[in-house]
């Protein structure tokens, strides 16, 4: 219960914070949080093959359309300019949250319970994942997600796919961001001596 109030609560605060961030980007980050802390609690409920599609299409594919949308409606506002190295100092903390997650991984998999074969969690019996016709499994996921879920699932897929040609258009508009050709070249001509600048440094 401590660890499901725990992953409540930061459900909740990542929400919040994703509706009320100023920037895109950081919007973006919180939800990253949120569909993260969703995914740990999958796994607390036995649905390993849930957890795991949560961080492969939504932390993976859906993040990262979200991030070109941002890239592609802010891109020509303005002129490109580098700005200061983070890298080095994120590598250390990178790296630090990365094996606190396999420690922290490895210690569950290696204390890990299996079920009783003969509990049941909503009269669907329980047993080692992967196992057909228990609570979570693959097969039993594939077979409601094509049978009983096809025409959510096939809406699903049909949103997704106008989002991206939303996107396509959106960042396709031909209208020049600069009222004259000469100011178009001097925006180009700060562009090419701000990377210079950057490669520089």
């Amino acid at each position: 219960m401590l660890a499901f109030g725990i992953l409540a609560v930061v459900l909740l605060a990542s929400a919040i914070w994703t509706v009320s961030a100023k920037k895109p980007v950081y919007s973006v980050v919180a939800l990253l949080l949120h569909f993260t802390a969703l995914a740990a609690t999958y796994l607390m409920l036995d649905a390993e093959f849930l957890a795991v599609i949560q961080m492969i299409v939504y932390s993976g594919a859906i993040l990262i359309l979200f991030l070109f949308v941002i890239a592609l409606l802010s891109s020509g506002v303005a002129p490109f300019a580098m700005g200061q190295n983070k890298l080095p100092k994120i590598a250390a903390p990178a790296i630090a949250l990365v094996l606190i997650a396999l420690g922290a991984l490895t210690y569950g998999v290696a204390h890990a319970v299996a079920p009783v074969a003969s509990a049941t969690t909503a009269g669907v019996p329980l047993g080692p994942p992967g196992t057909a016709g228990v609570f979570g499994s693959v097969a039993d996921f594939g077979k409601a997600l094509f049978t009983t879920y096809l025409l959510p699932f096939e809406v699903t897929a049909l949103v997704l796919m106008v989002a991206v040609i939303g996107v396509i258009l959106l960042a396709g508009d031909r209208t020049p961001y600069v009222s004259t050709e000469k100011q178009a070249r001097e925006v180009r001509r700060d562009m090419r001596e701000a990377i210079v600048r950057g490669g520089d440094r």
